[in-house]
């Protein structure tokens, strides 16, 4: 494996002493008490196969396929290894030098390209969704075992609301009578959180306006290509980064109400390679949480007063692959009547990771189990999170085991009354 010796990805895993402290954040380590399903043991084995103690890359890709790349271990990790990153390039080599076959492996290559990353087939497909759900076709569907039980368990309802338009790009003004701060800030509006959760954009579109923010909605931005680097598609990725790097070019901060594709944008300068590399990395310090920019700059609109108990809930990809945590506590202690509680595991992997539970559903479940038990110790009204794909997992759950509690994004609960 050539290219991951240039990349440095091999002196990389050297950092790792194999102290073990990673070992119970691991949420796959902690399900299958196997080592070579920890963050240690999958460093051990991409340092063999480097090494070529390991001749046979298929022998040890599942344990790195098993990964959720949910990043728990750097948090744990006293010598600062970037596992992440590294599991990412290995992968990308592995795919480029040996790319997986069978029918599923061709599939997600396929809609993670052909589909996810072109908006407007997207928005064709969601639209197809939309008009099955309608005529009954997806309970149809999963009675004849043409939908995947673990897809029709994790997906809500395709919502069918009209405004599933895309939201109007170009400027966009404070409403009258809101005072302006002078600061003008670019919305990354994602693939998925658009089509699943569109009135969620629309809530952080509002909020910022409502907070005195001018907002730009660029419209020649597109998918982040997180699922793509998840899945190997190095080149693919790069693609959609040069392409959001070129729409956002004029903005001096760029704001993001999805974990997963914030971290991704953060990494952007990582992902490059030459003189893009640069480029990414400039475009990354732009990149802020929805929260995390909030937080720093306050708020001048009062929330809505919400009179319920709330949970939080942390991405994985914003706790620990951007290390934003107190943040979106501060801005719910800010609603007007809410009691926030903690539960005992708000940091664990939920199990959604992309389409991680789509592809390993089982041990997906069993990862998310653990989660939703402790949030229904503390008997929350309310589930708040920031990450589209932790917003269906954990309705999955919660749907799964009966609560009542529902799920919200926590733009929803900031936004000031009507």
């Amino acid at each position: 494996m050539a290219s991951s010796s240039e990349s440095g990805v091999y002196a990389r895993t050297l950092d790792c002493v194999h102290c073990g402290l990673c070992l119970p954040a691991c949420p796959t380590h902690r399900v299958l008490g196997v080592e070579a399903d920890s963050p240690r043991g999958r460093i051990y084995l991409m340092r063999a196969l480097e090494e070529g103690r390991v001749e046979d890359a298929d022998a040890i890709r599942p344990f790195l396929d098993r990964c959720l790349d949910c990043r728990a271990c750097e948090t744990a990790c006293p010598s600062g290894v970037k596992y992440g990153e590294i599991l990412e390039t290995v992968r990308a080599d592995l795919e480029e030098e040996k790319p997986q076959r069978g029918f599923t492996a061709w599939l997600t290559r396929t809609l993670l390209w052909q589909v996810v990353a072109r908006q407007r087939r997207l928005r064709l497909l969601f639209w197809f969704m939309r008009l099955a759900e309608f005529l009954g076709l997806r309970r149809l569907g999963v009675l004849l075992r043409l939908v995947p039980k673990a897809v029709d368990e994790i997906a809500p309802a395709v919502p069918t609301n009209p405004q599933r338009r895309p939201l109007r790009t170009g400027l966009h003004e404070p409403p009258p009578g809101v005072k302006r701060r002078g600061i003008r800030v670019a919305l990354f509006t994602g693939c998925v959180m658009e089509q699943m959760f569109g009135d969620v954009n629309r809530a952080t579109l509002r909020l910022l306006l409502e907070n005195g923010f001018d907002v730009d909605v660029p419209a020649e931005q597109g998918c982040c290509g997180a699922l793509l680097v998840h899945a190997g598609q190095r080149q693919q990725a790069r693609e959609l980064a040069a392409s959001n790097i070129e729409a956002f070019r004029n903005a001096d901060v760029v704001i993001n109400n999805s974990a997963g594709c914030g971290a991704a944008m953060k990494e952007y300068g990582h992902l490059l390679t030459g003189d893009a590399s640069a480029a990414g990395a400039k475009f990354a310090g732009k990149c802020r949480d929805v929260s995390e920019f909030l937080a720093a700059e306050g708020l001048t609109a009062t929330p809505a007063e919400c009179r319920q108990t709330a949970v939080y809930d942390d991405p994985c990809h914003l706790c620990h692959g951007q290390g934003v945590r107190s943040q979106p506590r501060e801005l719910l202690a800010a609603i007007p009547g809410l009691r926030l509680v903690e539960h005992d595991r708000p940091e664990d992997c939920c199990g959604s990771a992309g389409i991680y539970n789509l592809l390993h559903s089982d041990l997906a479940g069993k990862i998310g189990a653990r989660k939703i038990e402790a949030i229904q110790a503390a008997n929350p009204d309310l589930i708040v999170t920031g990450n589209p794909g932790c917003m269906m997992q954990l309705d999955s759950h919660r749907r799964r085991t009966g609560h009542s509690a529902q799920v919200r994004h926590l733009v929803e609960l900031l936004l000031p009354p009507e």
